[in-house]
């Protein structure tokens, strides 16, 4: 097993890549981002921005939201910095919480257009059952849906621009088909989503028009020359913690200072929080892989200088994997199967990293040389 240099990410990552060093993609990029002319990124992207502005529409971007701090400062500088009239767009999640509730009506009320689109609950839980069976990885489907809508909103109503986040394939170090530009168009290529939406055909009972809220059509936005961008491939200041920190100030919640840690797999009170699907999901993924949410979340700190490595593998052990029963109580119920069926499944999908202690529970090895 390999471990990056830099930070800790690990080589059980689908994608990741290391160069001879080992030094994983994702610090890479860090490197990388120190020779790059920020401002004349910025001006490319207000060159995008006017260009979208003179094209005759009703907006000039959709944006699409959770109201959560990566979407919150999306919103605010297409607005404010780059001076574009936004349509923003909420895929809303299944289970989405009182705090997601919030945030979304936080950014109505910051002066904001927004459109909600939903695909139907009982299609959902059947597409999300099937994920979690088949991939152990229950919110499979409901990236497709959170992807496609800005997307289809832009087709929709011919608008020029999409802004997007964060390229994954930057920000995680992952080598692919996603290449390493501004191309937000491209969204369909990551590693969750490339297996294709025409692959829940195999469901009984689920049609093309259940899943129209679950793809988007990339020949024709380019044919309509509408553009999608990933925003943080022209914003220096675009990170973790300064996302956090400037959408608070912009009315964003978090988990208040009571949250348990290990009810959610991570010390940060500002991650996952539209869903109760994330947490199980990144248990899920830390039995699957090795790692979870903390693993993620102290490789950004360790790249800011917030965390040395010790500190986060201690992070990591503490927390990383951890959720609340709560959680898997009401995942069971939703998808309606029993909890001996439910660690059934999870069993067939544990990761080579696991092995049995002394006393016969699971111990993950990844750190044992830590």
């Amino acid at each position: 097993m390999k471990i990056c240099t830099k930070c800790i990410q690990p080589d059980t990552r689908p994608g990741i890549y290391f160069d001879e060093n080992n030094v994983c993609g994702a610090c890479l990029w860090e490197v990388q981002k120190k020779s790059i002319d920020w401002e004349k990124r910025f001006q490319e992207l207000q060159k995008i921005a006017d260009d979208a502005k003179v094209i005759s529409s009703t907006y000039d971007c959709v944006i699409g939201v959770s109201g959560g701090k990566d979407s919150t400062l999306q919103a605010i500088i297409a607005r404010d910095r780059l001076g574009l009239r936004c349509l923003l767009v909420n895929g809303e999640p299944e289970n989405i919480t009182e705090i997601g509730k919030k945030n979304i009506e936080n950014l109505k009320q910051l002066g904001f257009d927004m459109i909600t689109l939903k695909p139907n609950s009982k299609i959902m839980k059947k597409l999300i059952k099937r994920d979690f069976k088949k991939y152990l990885n229950p919110v499979k489907i409901t990236e497709y849906s959170l992807w496609a809508s800005s997307y289809i909103i832009a087709d929709k109503f011919d608008i020029p621009l999409i802004i997007q986040g964060e390229n994954p394939s930057l920000t995680l170090g992952v080598s692919c088909d996603l290449k390493k530009d501004d191309n937000a168009l491209d969204a369909d290529l990551q590693n969750t989503l490339k297996s294709g939406w025409r692959e829940y055909y195999e469901i009984d009972g689920v049609t093309e028009n259940d899943l129209f809220f679950c793809h988007y059509d990339k020949q024709n936005l380019i044919k309509k020359n509408i553009r999608g961008v990933w925003i943080q491939y022209y914003l220096k200041e675009w990170s973790m913690r300064n996302n956090a920190d400037f959408a608070k100030k912009y009315g964003m919640q978090q988990r208040d200072e009571s949250f348990n840690p290990h009810d959610i797999g991570t010390y940060l009170p500002f991650h996952s929080l539209d869903s109760d699907l994330g947490p199980l999901n990144q248990m899920l993924k830390f039995i699957k892989f090795g790692f979870g949410f903390t693993m993620d979340h102290v490789c950004y700190d360790i790249r800011e200088n917030i965390l040395s490595r010790s500190e986060a593998i201690k992070l990591v052990k503490e927390y990383d994997g951890q959720c609340s029963e709560n959680y898997i109580h009401f995942f069971c119920d939703y998808i309606s199967i029993s909890e001996d069926e439910f660690w059934s499944t999870v069993e067939k999908f544990r990761g080579p990293m696991w092995i049995r202690n002394s006393e016969k529970k699971w111990h993950n090895t990844v750190w044992d040389n830590f």
